[in-house]
């Protein structure tokens, strides 16, 4: 990150136009938070605004729900699960059609293993801490239109993971359900109650009774226990 600042100080060179997105940073080291809002949190420079920081896992996801950014930088190495945890209890605001929140990784790591990690667990894009300040700013705001960002070298390891033979085959069951369908079905199949999953999913009762319902009808199935049966034998829960 040192090299934008003594180059062009914080983020210089960013064409904005006029956006703006709302970032938050997860970062367990307190410096670094610093320095990177030092260097891309000029909002009338940058177009980025920093609305929350957290240091570990559980006041990353209270920082999140709260604040509801449009894009996180998320380390992936976190007191308390790691990124990875993080996107897991994240993953209904991911879902949230009206106003998603999307994951760029931003870590010291470049090993094949975090990357795939997180990268499985929902996050837009992967880069390193060598980043410039111009170059970040620029990844924030392609995450945020939900393009896909990745350091160069870090592509490959993603590629070559996804291409991999060993991938889980195709479940055309479970291709019939929508996203969100998937999350309801996880739930349910985890004993959830409707207003449980309600609140958890920011939808209303009426809306997870509808979503169960076309579950059930897609998959040709009666009740949520042969729905938690069905989740069950494919690992879902």
């Amino acid at each position: 990150m040192s090299d934008a600042t003594e180059a062009n100080g914080p983020a210089e060179g960013v064409e904005t136009a006029g956006r703006r997105v709302r970032v938050v940073l997860v970062d367990d080291h307190r410096m670094f938070r610093t320095g990177v809002q030092a260097e891309i949190g000029q909002t009338e420079q940058t177009g980025v605004e920093v609305v929350g920081e957290a240091a570990d896992v559980d006041q990353a996801v209270t920082v999140i729900t709260a604040t509801r950014p449009e894009v996180v930088l998320l380390d992936v190495h976190l007191p308390g699960g790691g990124g990875v945890e993080v996107l897991r209890r994240c993953a209904p605001l991911m879902s949230d059609a009206e106003q998603p929140v999307r994951f760029l990784a931003l870590s010291v790591s470049d090993a094949a293993e975090d990357v795939i990690g997180v990268i499985r667990g929902g996050a837009r894009g992967y880069v390193t801490k060598t980043i410039t300040g111009t170059d970040l700013v620029d990844s924030i705001f392609r995450v945020q239109e939900g393009d896909a960002v990745f350091s160069p070298r870090l592509a490959g390891f993603v590629l070559d993971a996804f291409a991999s033979t060993d991938a889980p085959p195709v479940d055309e069951d479970l291709d019939r359900l929508t996203q969100r369908e998937r999350e309801v079905l996880r739930l349910i199949a985890r004993g959830y109650a409707y207003k449980e999953i309600a609140k958890q999913l920011f939808i209303s009762v009426k809306t997870v009774e509808s979503h169960v319902s076309a579950v059930l009808r897609k998959l040709q199935l009666s009740n949520r226990h042969e729905l938690t049966r069905w989740a069950t034998a494919r690992r879902l829960v």
